[in-house]
């Protein structure tokens, strides 16, 4: 339910992933997937088969699935045994997510947008340098396939506060889903990360109740909110190696 909302869902996990995003709690995927348990190709096709009547699809995670060239082969698969599939991705290979949906081979995407879609913010954010066209790319392709399609950012103190979302939300422009998820500052990929003091509850309310799509709140009460996230200082770039830390909770 937490990984597909509304599905009871499987989850299998790919790794490997371009980004080196600093407050990735997946590391192990992306930097040393040889240390986790491998399930073979005909043991997850199997147990898939015996649970297909009492879940309603399965999500493809990572990682970064579009990081793997064979996963057009796996959705494939995956389809042959009658399940709906939800992708994961964060927006990094865009003709890959083009084919995939050309062929059919998907019902639903989420993405994350990790920063405003400048390079220094991006890049900042996804631990390499991102050409943020590319992002805007995936962006188009999800707005425009028909699918189920949610978009995410991860609010993190430091890096993504409420005048970022500002300009996410903007770039984003008529959606119809966007989330906010809360960092966790938990087994992060840089471990100077798990130093960072998380939003508190309140703070994170207010960004939801300001930023999501879709949500309750009329056009004035957004235009309130713009207002006065315009009196917060910006994120900035996080440096956590410096071991910078946001002080406003």
């Amino acid at each position: 339910m937490v990984d597909w909302p509304g599905k009871i869902s499987a989850v299998v996990f790919l790794a490997g992933c371009g980004f080196r995003c600093p407050v990735c709690h997946n590391h192990r995927l992306v930097l040393e997937p040889e240390s986790m348990s491998d399930y073979p190709l005909e043991d997850v096709l199997k147990s898939l088969e015996e649970r297909r009547h009492w879940i309603d699809g399965v999500t493809v995670t990572g990682g970064e699935p579009t990081f793997r060239k064979n996963l057009s082969d796996l959705l494939s698969l995956l389809r042959q045994n009658g399940v709906k599939i939800k992708l994961d991705t964060n927006g990094s290979n865009p003709r890959m997510l083009e084919e995939i949906i050309a062929s059919g081979l998907v019902d639903a995407v989420f993405m994350d947008v990790k920063a405003p879609l400048t390079f220094e913010n991006y890049s900042a954010a996804a631990g390499v340098p991102v050409n943020p066209r590319v992002i805007g790319r995936s962006l188009e392709i999800l707005k425009s396939s028909g699918l189920e399609v949610v978009f995410r950012t991860t609010v993190v103190p430091g890096l993504i506060a409420e005048p970022e979302l500002v300009r996410i939300v903007n770039s984003l422009g008529l959606v119809p889903r966007f989330a906010i998820q809360p960092f966790r500052n938990l087994s992060t990929l840089d471990p100077a990360c798990s130093t960072i003091e998380e939003y508190s509850l309140a703070r994170l309310e207010f960004m939801r109740s300001c930023f999501e799509i879709p949500q309750p709140a009329a056009l004035q009460y957004y235009q309130f909110c713009v207002e006065a996230v315009s009196q917060v200082p910006s994120a900035g770039n996080l440096q956590c190696r410096s071991g910078n830390e946001a002080r406003i909770v």
